[in-house]
């Protein structure tokens, strides 16, 4: 067999069957995070169905194109999404300006984080920031979704209680499976307790719309420049810092940021609002649940682009499609894959006793889920983490150090050395 060959089969030799599931979880986790968001914000500016169909098109695409290329280029289960906050900021700006200077705003962002990821100043960024504090911003982004299963407990106790079980005994049994019998669990019995609907499903593909783009002032203060924001610190810095936590740290940063900017502004035409690094559903797929061996988990990144490409064409169903799964069935699942992740960033937050403060800070900050000046709980999550450590560490001397007094200073007489 030629080299050729090889490696066009070597990611099917590399997969696992935990590895499908862990790609499907993450394309799931990714499309009902915010996909209604993205809906509700063309329905309040105005946008035809069609254009809707086209923005999800264009987003899913960029996705899968992104997603199979870098993590094919290297070896890493590097997982490309929309922006959720971005798509959270579009739902109240969007209707205050024109959609062709819509456009133009994303092009803007797209442009600026083609900048930044070519200028490399992200990759001095993660490089300065303490392991710590990174495994604190990792546990805190998935505790959301970790947590929710037990809310959702209260409204299908019999469905979740048997997918948690389910899962338990799996991980006992056979870990590798756990996630799949929790997801087969759920899905037999939603069907037996009648909560699937395909009724309104219909398989009708998708059409790329192009749409000229316009400029103002307005669209790029409003739109184009907090994209920008909420892109890099609710989604590619807590990203990078998945990947980081999962041991992904020989990725190069720069490429991944400049190529979702490039490919942003290849689609933002159609629609698409940007593309950026994963967080949650990157986690799915970095962590022992996609596989046991860290350097073939780079296949659940490969199955999830691939479903998102499936998923993109035909966009104009996805809403039906999700409509018909139980929304507790969806958080169940996506929490029980992330346990891992979580239990594993709490671990490593914890572990050096004088960051175990600031990264106590940055885990709380982070989960609270707060919102201020439109930027999410990531950014601030860091920063409060940073601020801490810098004002609890400020000219602390390191540990094991002697300082330069105590050096200098005589040696003090113990009770068998009197003087004299």
């Amino acid at each position: 067999m030629t080299a050729a060959l090889r490696a066009v089969f070597r990611p099917l030799a590399d997969s696992s069957p935990s590895a499908i599931v862990a790609g499907f979880i993450a394309m799931l986790t990714a499309y009902t995070s915010s996909l209604v968001l993205m809906f509700q914000a063309g329905q309040a500016a105005g946008l035809s169905g069609a254009q809707i169909a086209s923005w999800i098109w264009a987003l899913s695409i960029g996705m899968a194109v992104c997603t199979i290329g870098l993590s094919l280029r290297y070896r890493a289960p590097i997982v490309v999404a929309w922006s959720t906050p971005g798509a959270a900021l579009l739902v109240g700006s969007l209707p205050g300006v024109g959609y062709a200077e819509a456009i133009g705003a994303y092009l803007l962002c797209a442009a600026l984080l083609a900048a930044v990821g070519l200028s490399g100043g992200c990759e001095r960024l993660m490089r300065r920031l303490p392991a710590s504090l990174a495994a604190a911003l990792l546990a805190g982004i998935l505790f959301g979704i970790g947590s929710a299963i037990f809310l959702a407990a209260e409204r299908r106790p019999l469905l979740v209680g048997a997918m948690f079980f389910g899962y338990l005994l799996a991980k006992r049994l056979s870990p590798r499976y756990a996630v799949l019998a929790a997801l087969l669990i759920g899905g037999l019995l939603a069907g037996l307790l009648g909560l699937l609907d395909f009724r309104d499903f219909a398989l009708q593909p998708a059409q790329p719309l192009w749409t000229a783009p316009g400029f103002s002032l307005e669209a790029m203060v409003s739109i184009g420049i907090p994209l920008f924001v909420v892109a890099m610190a609710s989604q590619n810095i807590p990203g990078l810092v998945v990947l980081r936590a999962d041991g992904y740290d020989r990725v190069p940063v720069s490429p991944l940021i400049a190529t979702t900017g490039l490919a942003s502004l290849l689609l933002a035409p159609f629609g698409a609002h940007g593309l950026n690094l994963a967080a949650i559903s990157a986690a799915i797929c970095t962590g022992r649940a996609a596989h046991e061996d860290p350097q073939r988990r780079y296949t659940a990144a490969l199955w999830c682009g691939l479903f998102y490409a499936v998923a993109g064409t035909f966009a104009a169903t996805l809403a039906s499609l999700f409509a018909a799964l139980p929304g507790e069935l969806v958080l169940s699942i996506a929490a029980l894959a992330l346990f891992g992740s979580i239990g594993g960033g709490l671990n490593s937050a914890m572990a050096e006793p004088r960051e175990r403060e600031a990264a106590l800070v940055t885990f709380m900050i982070t989960a609270s889920g707060m919102t201020l000046l439109s930027i999410g709980a990531a950014f601030w999550g860091l920063l409060g983490g940073v601020l801490t450590l810098a004002i609890l560490e400020w000219r602390r001397p390191a540990r094991g150090s002697i300082s330069p007094a105590r050096r200098a200073a005589p040696p003090v007489p113990g009770p068998d050395r009197r003087p004299g």
